[in-house]
């Protein structure tokens, strides 16, 4: 009985210490390179809704992605950006089909402010990620505009900055058009391709979030600055530099550096494409477009532009001194994009997975920054200039350098993170209604006045 007994003690210390070498134990937090750990229960199949950077970008993140969880399967679901808030709402109050999905700042499209409710805390896996410094390593607004009555509810991917034309270099050279840097050079450059069968410049002014980043570029052209201050309550939309804007605005359309029919169009798709597809010289685009100074996304964004025409060299140019005030290479900037985890997803932990290894990890924020999509949030990547190749290293690599080093010096100027959701309406309510002259400048700064 006694042997019975010992040899039952022996297996079952055997089986203890067994336990133990599979129990978990306690470890410092992984570095920005570190993988976060895998999924609990083996595979995980996720749903990942957005509205950018788009295909192939995403596709490529993901692959990349699966190289550390190769057992979490994740299918990008891309929508408009105008019709994302009328897709993702039904479907994150059904809750199901939406794992991962991306908000922005504010309450614009896809607004933090606005869907945040429905996405989990993330602040302890970013700490367990990064560390307790975590805030240190991170830019601040990718922190600060995903936080929602104190809890952190997605991970900034990216600093998106908007504020600058870009350019089909290429077409400048083959009819020697000067680049425009005021307001008459600019008029200037549009009838010259007009009278080439080119638009010179397009804008999709039928989408109000794109005249807005138009309108923010005129006022700071006249006063830098005035416009963020305005938004905080520290100025008043009264103020005449924003009638003189409005009017401004107005001159695009009434001198024709709009092109006939823009209030029209959307932005995305068809002032995009028109441009890609090389029938458009300019069009007013911000940083996000620089992806597609890279050969591969070009190519493949040309095609889905339904052109078939090699990459051409576009090029980034300041918005022209239309002002003529002298003030000139400023932006604005907000996250472009957080990743938020559903409450509702199907594996929290391989959504949160994924979550911080684009968003927190060195991999990850690489592949952003070489992508030139988006301006990464962690503070030690940089695009690696080595390897990135442009379309035309001659035309393109100096002048994209040179934008992305002045837009990221730029001072405290958000782009839409400090515009609350009736602001964004009345402004895009105003600057349409002066385009199409059934508001005048002084009135719809009155009405911008009202909202605040």
């Amino acid at each position: 009985m006694k042997k019975k007994v010992s040899l039952l003690l022996a297996l079952l210390t055997a089986f203890s210490m067994i336990l133990a070498a599979c129990a978990p134990q306690g470890a410092a937090a992984p570095a920005a390179d570190a993988a976060a750990p895998a999924a609990e229960g083996g595979s995980a199949e996720l749903v990942w809704w957005g509205w950018t950077p788009g295909s192939p970008l995403n596709e490529q993140y993901i692959a990349e992605f699966n190289k550390e969880f190769p057992d979490t399967k994740i299918t990008w679901k891309q929508t408009t950006v105008d019709d994302y808030d009328a897709a993702i709402k039904p479907a994150l109050a059904n809750g199901e089909g939406v794992d991962i999905f991306e908000v922005s700042a504010g309450s614009a499209n896809g607004g933090v402010s606005v869907f945040g409710g429905q996405a989990i805390n993330m602040e302890e896996a970013l700490k367990g990620y990064l560390g307790d410094d975590y805030a240190d390593k991170l830019n601040e607004a990718s922190l600060a505009s995903m936080t929602v009555d104190g809890e952190l509810k997605a991970l900034g991917v990216g600093t998106v900055y908007a504020g600058n034309l870009w350019i089909n270099q290429d077409l400048f050279d083959k009819y020697n058009v000067k680049v425009p840097t005021n307001f008459d050079e600019w008029k200037a450059a549009c009838d010259t391709f007009k009278e080439n069968g080119i638009i010179g410049f397009v804008q999709g002014a039928g989408q109000g979030a794109f005249n807005m980043d138009t309108y923010h570029a005129i006022c700071d052209n006249i006063q830098p600055g005035l416009f963020t201050k305005a938004t905080r309550g520290e100025a008043e939309w009264t103020d005449p530099v924003f009638v003189q804007a409005l009017d401004l605005w107005k001159k695009l359309f009434d001198e024709g550096i709009m092109q006939d029919g823009a209030l029209g169009i959307q932005q995305y798709p068809e002032a995009n494409n028109m441009f890609l597809s090389g029938q458009a010289a300019m069009v007013m685009m911000g940083s996000w477009y620089t992806m597609n100074c890279l050969p591969d996304t070009m190519r493949a964004n040309m095609e889905a532009a339904s052109s078939t025409d090699e990459p051409f060299a576009m090029v980034p140019i300041n918005f022209p001194d239309i002002a003529g005030t002298g003030n000139t290479g400023y932006v604005f900037c907000d996250i472009d994009y957080a990743t938020a985890v559903s409450t509702n997803a199907s594996d929290v932990k391989a959504a949160t997975d994924f979550a911080l290894w684009l968003g927190a990890s060195e991999a990850g924020q690489q592949m952003i920054a070489d992508s030139l999509n988006l301006v990464p949030v962690l503070k030690s990547v940089s695009p690696n200039w080595d390897k990135v190749v442009l379309t035309n290293p001659e035309k393109q690599n100096q002048a994209v350098q040179d934008y992305l080093t002045n837009a990221m010096a730029n001072p405290d100027n958000p782009r839409f993170g400090g515009i609350s959701a009736d602001l964004n309406q009345a402004m895009m309510d105003v600057l349409a209604g002066v385009a199409s002259g059934t508001l005048s400048s002084a009135d719809g700064a009155a009405r911008l006045a009202e909202v605040e």
